[in-house]
């Protein structure tokens, strides 16, 4: 494989993109699933208004005629009145809110049938005195005409004039006397125009009470006023006049009444029908005033406008819409918060990193992929929705929508980079996301919505609560089916540019504001966090050039160890040597680098790494062995830029990991301890991907991945194209070695590479190593003794953070294993024999080991003969049975224990 520069840009995002879309055709299903949940919720708001339309316009609102298609209320009921064609309307007597029985004033009349009490105050008591007058009529004398009377009525106001409560229902209609007698109640009948029908007409008394200022009378309406349940004690009274500074030359009157019989589901002016009344009985006592009792103004009824036939056109996408579709929108904010979460959990992101893929490639290309994603996903929400005739997207402007769904689901994506950075565990950010997506809905429609509609609810707690992106999404949602639901109702278009106003524009630019807040946050924070840069970065010069480090003799720091070794020492010399020429004549040079990790739950400090110097030239695999929590993966990690040092600095290819992390990953190849791999992507993809990173391409890249394949023993019987979600852990190990080889890397860093091979497929990925190693400088960490003797030119055995020795493994066999190993099994009592005998060869001979008849015995070379060996071991067996013997080498493992068990 010939060797390449590093990858531009455009690389990096086509390998980037073309990995990402290769996942994601392997989770097809799932996207599919995800795209049928907003077509789902949409087809079941279109069977909600069907069944809606279908029962209930069909049942309830047929006009109810028998043979004639506009036939007025003959045959018809009052519910069905309201979509009845009525060319004609009733005229309808106008009346009074008396109120009803058991809510009237009852002091100082304590029995049920409690007066209807009236009010009067002002400067000009006879006008009081004309009104009350006026009030009481005297039904002996009934014409017939009803509005020659004053009438009331203790029943609700009715939603039109069409059909008056009043009138259709079994409460009877009120006639006003100072006294009511035994026989005052009587039935007459009501002919209105297309209804006949008789009316029962009660006595009721009223009682006209004066009060001496207007404050008097509202303290009075108050203290009655409903303000409990029906059991309580209540004291309502039926209404109250202010005639003010009335006189002949001006009439000014305030008029009371109860606004607590309305119904609650019609527009509140609508309560305001039973009012009339009052202001004629007015008006007709300050003519009397004027004119004397023979002038009057005669309020003979009250009726609608004539109306064709209608059905009700309840759009019920339009009300429920914001709910279903806040939900469906959010949907997608799981998905990309848990892809990127998964990614840091699985320190996949990394991974890439240490391979080439820079900060400005990976942010741009993943918040393009993810816009693409939900551009395409909205799209068809909206296409679908459009299709099967949903308001909510045909009257709108399309135009409108697009902005706003582009605006939602940049926001959207925006949040998911800023949440991820919270979270290190893909469970617990599903868990969060999916309450984030129905408890906004559900604070939406319960909370949100009812403050919104309440006009005394402070604007500015509305505006407060929109910055919460919930909210604002759903407050822009309910403006687009309030639109839509208005412009059907009234059969006009619903939302355009011409009437984008209020809230709409108000969301649209808390949206648009928090997109490019929430952006820039959400990237600094990971500069800072996952990058590892200065909290000030953006304000530093950042130089392309590659910068040249010259170091003089007091600027080297040294360390003086007492107990250091002489090997160890001359290390670092050497290293110190480096600096003061140059750092670029090393592939690796490391500078007295030290880790401290901070002690916590009261623990006190852990020294990782204890100021390692070492010296690494081109071709050289250097091993590094030591015992488990020794340190080895943190010096990896610091050199591959995981984690910062806290003292000292190394150089690859003469890059400082300091300053220069981002040009050195584009040199360097990592295996790292765990194999950090995706499930869904086969083993040709994953190496095709970091090819290109490596700025590999065409018929390059593919005989590298072929030639990477068949290094490792994936190629043949298909496995290089099977999904590694399907490996086994030998074969994840074999691939994560040729991901660190791809692309000719000049230093490469392997930490234990053959961890759960076989014997065969660990020989082959030495082979592999070794001819690697011909270009590259490698730094391997093991703990097969075996593995390092074959695959390293020299080894440093790590101990505790430091480096205890260093050299090549013949030397440090022949330094720290100067002696023999010999190992005889006899009965356990001849053991004490087998002893002197050992003794006798050497007087300096040690026991490293017994059990059960087995000796083993360390002796020194120097002080021994081979052939001195054979022979006492020949005499032994003269005089006792020796079941077995040998004599051994001193081997790698031997030192390796030796060394580690000296500082324990």
């Amino acid at each position: 494989m010939a060797e390449s520069s590093p990858a531009s840009f455009l690389t990096q995002a086509d390998a980037l993109l073309r990995k990402n879309f290769v996942f994601q055709k392997r989770n097809i299903w799932s996207n599919i699933r995800l795209v049928t949940i907003p077509f789902f919720l949409c087809f079941l708001l279109l069977v909600i208004q069907m069944l809606f339309d279908s029962q209930f316009n069909d049942v309830h609102g047929q006009c109810g005629c028998l043979n004639e298609k506009t036939c007025g209320l003959r045959y018809s009921t009052s519910e069905q009145a309201a979509f009845c064609a009525i060319p004609k309307p009733p005229q309808w007597t106008p009346l009074l809110q008396i109120p009803a029985p058991q809510y009237r004033a009852v002091a100082p009349y304590p029995s049920r049938s409690s007066p209807a009490t009236f009010f009067f105050t002002g400067k000009n008591q006879s006008l009081g005195k004309i009104l009350m007058r006026n009030m009481y009529t005297n039904f002996s004398e009934f014409d017939g005409d009803l509005a020659n009377y004053v009438l009331g009525s203790s029943s609700l106001p009715a939603y039109t004039n069409y059909m008056d409560s009043t009138f259709l229902s079994d409460l009877p209609i009120y006639n006003i006397q100072h006294e009511c007698s035994p026989n005052s109640s009587f039935s007459t009948l009501i002919d209105q125009f297309p209804l006949a029908f008789p009316k029962e007409i009660n006595c009721v008394q009223g009682l006209n009470l004066w009060q001496n200022s207007s404050s008097d009378v509202n303290n009075e309406l108050f203290r009655g006023y409903r303000k409990g349940n029906p059991d309580e004690k209540i004291n309502e009274y039926a209404a109250a006049f202010d005639f003010q500074n009335t006189n002949r030359n001006i009439l000014n009157v305030s008029v009371w009444y109860n606004s607590t019989y309305k119904n609650d589901t019609v527009v509140r002016p609508m309560a305001l029908i039973r009012v009339p009344r009052l202001v004629n009985m007015a008006s007709n006592a300050y003519l009397d005033f004027l004119k004397g009792s023979e002038t009057k103004i005669l309020f003979e009824y009250v009726k609608e406008m004539p109306k064709p036939e209608t059905k009700l056109g309840l759009d019920i996408a339009s009300l429920i819409g914001p709910l279903f579709f806040t939900w469906v929108i959010l949907l997608l904010f799981p998905v990309i918060l848990t892809t990127l979460v998964y990614e840091k959990q699985q320190r996949l992101r990394i991974m890439m990193k240490m391979h080439g893929l820079g900060d400005a490639p990976y942010w741009i290309v993943s918040y393009t992929y993810f816009f693409l994603i939900s551009f395409l996903y909205m799209l068809c929400f909206a296409l679908f929705g459009s299709a099967i005739g949903l308001n909510f997207f045909r009257l709108n402007d399309y135009s409108i929508q697009l902005v706003f769904f582009l605006i939602c689901i940049n926001l959207q994506i925006s949040i998911a980079f800023l949440a991820s950075a919270m979270f290190s565990d893909v469970k617990t950010a599903t868990v969060i996301a999916y309450i984030y997506v129905f408890g906004t809905g559900l604070l939406g429609i319960f909370l949100f919505q009812f403050f919104l509609e309440d006009p005394h609810f402070p604007r500015g707690w509305i505006i407060a609560m929109e910055l919460y992106p919930g909210f604002s999404l759903y407050r822009g949602l309910y403006e687009l089916s309030q639109s839509a639901f208005a412009g059907d109702y009234r059969g006009v278009e619903g939302m355009r540019w011409g009437n984008f106003e209020n809230g709409m524009k108000e969301v649209t630019c808390i949206m648009l504001i928090e997109w490019l807040l929430l952006l820039a946050s959400a990237y600094y924070i990971d500069q800072i966090t996952y990058s590892r840069k200065h909290p000030l970065f953006f304000l530093m010069q950042n130089s392309s050039k590659k910068k040249q480090h010259h170091f003089s003799q007091s600027q080297i720091s040294k360390v003086v160890i007492e107990m250091e070794k002489p090997d160890v020492c001359q290390e670092r010399e050497k290293v110190e040597q480096y600096l003061l020429e140059s750092t670029e004549n090393c592939a690796v040079l490391c500078n007295n680098l030290k880790k401290v990790y901070s002690g916590k739950d009261g623990n006190p400090q852990k020294l990782a790494v204890r100021g390692l110097s070492i010296a690494l030239p081109q071709g050289e695999c250097f091993g590094m062995l030591g015992p488990n929590g020794a340190g080895k993966t943190s010096f990896i990690n610091m050199m591959t830029g995981i984690t910062k040092p806290s003292s000292g600095t190394a150089f690859v290819q003469g890059l400082d990991i300091l300053t220069d992390m981002d040009r050195i990953y584009t040199t360097i190849g990592v295996c790292p301890q765990h194999d950090l791999l995706w499930e869904k992507l086969s083993g040709r993809e994953h190496l095709l991907f970091y090819g290109r990173l490596k700025n590999l391409k065409g018929s390059v890249l593919k005989q590298a991945v072929e030639d990477s394949l068949r290094s490792v023993n994936l190629f043949h019987g298909g496995n290089g194209d099977k999904q590694v979600g399907k490996y086994s852990g030998g074969m994840k190990r074999r691939l994560s070695v040729a991901i660190s080889l791809i692309g000719n890397p000049k230093v490469v860093y392997m930490d234990e590479p053959s961890t759960g091979l076989d014997p065969a497929s660990r020989k082959s990925l030495w082979d592999v190593v070794k001819r690697a190693k011909r270009k590259a400088a490698i730094i391997l960490t093991t703990h097969s003794m075996e593995e390092a003797e074959v695959l390293c030119d020299r080894l440093g055995i790590f101990v505790d953070g430091s480096l205890q020795c260093i050299g090549k493994p013949k030397e440090l066999k022949g330094r720290y294993g100067g002696s023999y190993v010999l190992t005889v099994t006899t009965s356990e009592e001849h053991e004490q024999e087998v002893e002197q005998l050992v003794h006798n060869i050497s007087e300096n001979a040690k026991k490293i080991y017994r059990t059960s008849g087995t000796q083993k015995f360390e002796l020194p070379k120097k002080e021994t003969k081979i052939a001195e060996v054979f022979q006492a071991v020949a005499k032994a067996k003269m005089m006792f049975p020796v079941v077995a013997w040998g004599l051994a080498d001193t081997t790698l493992e031997d030192v390796f224990v030796k060394v580690a068990q000296t500082l324990s």
